[in-house]
């Protein structure tokens, strides 16, 4: 069975949430679907998207699973994002990143050497 995700964050503004989402991702969006939502294509079949809905916004947990974690973490922080807790589960460890909303989406993965 093949697996995908389309996994969206409700944001109240747009326009902010935008630049702070594409310094989180480093990236630009894959597309734009309107002009209240943008898309990040993570891999083959998983993506990630903000939209614009004040009466939703600030629910989302999200974790991003990558193999190198610590270095992504260090790349956002290089773009002006650092995260405001970090949590160790033995080999595993996750750096959670907020956004204005107080939406969460956690960057993790397991690393070598857990600082």
């Amino acid at each position: 069975m093949a697996v995908g995700i389309f996994a969206g964050i409700a944001v109240r503004d747009y326009a902010s949430a935008l630049e702070w989402y594409k310094r989180l991702l480093g990236v630009e969006p894959s597309f734009y679907p309107n002009d209240i939502e943008a898309v990040w294509q993570l891999a083959e079949n998983r993506f990630v998207y903000i939209v614009e809905d004040a009466k939703r916004a600030g629910g989302a947990v999200s974790l991003i699973w990558l193999d190198e974690p610590d270095a992504e973490v260090a790349r956002i922080a290089e773009r002006g994002l650092l995260p405001v807790e970090m949590e160790k589960h033995g080999a595993v460890c996750k750096w959670v990143f907020h956004d204005a909303d107080g939406n969460e989406t956690g960057i993790g993965g397991e690393v070598s050497s857990p600082e």
